[in-house]
């Protein structure tokens, strides 16, 4: 898809093109991550994290009964650093790896190169397409996934409801349009009350597609999803779209191709779409909960034994944007979803 001149597309639209077209989108041709990128996640900022998310796998997976075999996907690898530290940590527990069939799901090509170069470890598989054997019971890792798929936005003027659209101009100037719909079409779409005592919506169609399809396969062959990501947990919806170019936020309809857009995580919305689910349920904290109940800080004390003053002010510093109220800590949740007989609840003892 082309952005063309005298026509106006939906939102969701306009973010697919500024972050996933094979020649001009964000995630497509540039790397994001890091000192050099727009955002710096959990995992570059301390392989604390990766250890943690690593550690509550084999966890879930002993709360499986330790399947034989098994499938691991994360979902939007990022850099891969998270994937690497998990496999290094996975090697001093073999039955667990050898059990374990690990994937990555990822669409841009630029990354896939670089999460192989950077993971080094050759039983790895990559999907460019989520099409999951069911053979086996399925753990599925979101660490900020689901933030960056393109959403739509709906709002209400008077007893009539819009949709935002962008309007691009015959002079290539681009704008925030309102274009009216019939609203009612929405809930029959997606099979959830999305209009309950709303003004405004704002929600990824491609995303619930994406819950729904993992949903489904954890409801059919056991496992569990875990997502991480910066959101908030309310009836109310609001406006959470922003744009980051050169880690500052900027203008969504300027810098395209140059800024990330993304928007924040409901996570109750999630919630409404599993009640179409009997057999699964969900568990819900917050970052510095999970990750303090899981033993950051104990981890972050043994292997600051030895160290310098200033390597271990280092690690205290990482492990403190982490979980600290005012970083990291509050602003990002984190969700289970598994079945319901399972009463694991690791990193999730506070809920």
């Amino acid at each position: 898809m082309m952005l063309k001149k005298n026509h106006k597309i939906p939102l969701d639209k306009f973010i697919d093109f500024c972050l996933y077209n094979k020649k001009t989108g964000y995630y497509m041709t540039k790397n994001p991550f890091g000192t050099k990128g727009d955002f710096t996640t959990s995992p570059i900022i301390s392989r604390l994290f990766s250890e943690m998310i690593a550690i509550w796998t084999i966890s879930f997976w002993q709360s499986l009964g330790c399947p034989k075999k098994f499938n691991l996907i994360e979902l939007g690898a990022g850099n891969g650093e998270m994937m690497k530290v998990m496999v290094e940590s996975f090697k001093n527990f073999p039955s667990f790896l050898r059990s374990c069939n690990i994937f990555i799901y990822e669409k841009s090509p630029r990354l896939i190169k670089k999460q192989k170069a950077n993971i080094k470890y050759r039983n790895i598989k990559w999907m460019k397409n989520l099409k999951i054997d069911n053979k086996f019971p399925n753990i599925f890792l979101a660490n900020e996934f689901f933030d960056s798929i393109p959403i739509k936005q709906f709002y209400k003027i008077g007893n009539s409801w819009h949709e935002k659209f962008i309007n691009i101009s015959n002079d290539n100037k681009l704008s925030f349009v309102k274009n009216k719909i019939e609203i009612k079409n929405l809930d029959k779409r997606f099979n959830i009350n999305i209009l309950e005592k709303q003004n405004f919506i704002e929600f990824s169609p491609i995303g619930i597609d994406y819950l729904k399809y993992i949903f489904k396969i954890i409801d059919k062959k056991d496992g569990g999803l875990l997502i991480i990501d910066y959101g908030y947990n309310s009836k109310k919806m609001k406006n959470t779209l922003q744009a980051i170019f050169n880690k500052k936020h900027s203008n969504v309809l300027k810098n395209i191709g140059k800024s990330d857009i993304t928007h924040e995580i409901n996570f109750y919305l999630i919630e409404k779409i599993l009640k179409n689910y009997n057999k699964l349920n969900a568990i819900y904290t917050s970052q510095k909960k999970f990750l303090t109940d899981l033993g950051i800080n104990y981890r972050a004390e043994i292997i600051g034994k030895n160290k310098t003053f200033k390597e271990k002010a280092d690690i205290f510093f990482r492990l403190q944007r982490l979980i600290g109220e005012n970083e990291m800590g509050n602003l990002f949740k984190v969700m289970l979803i598994k079945k319901r007989y399972n009463q694991f609840k690791e990193g999730f003892k506070n809920w």
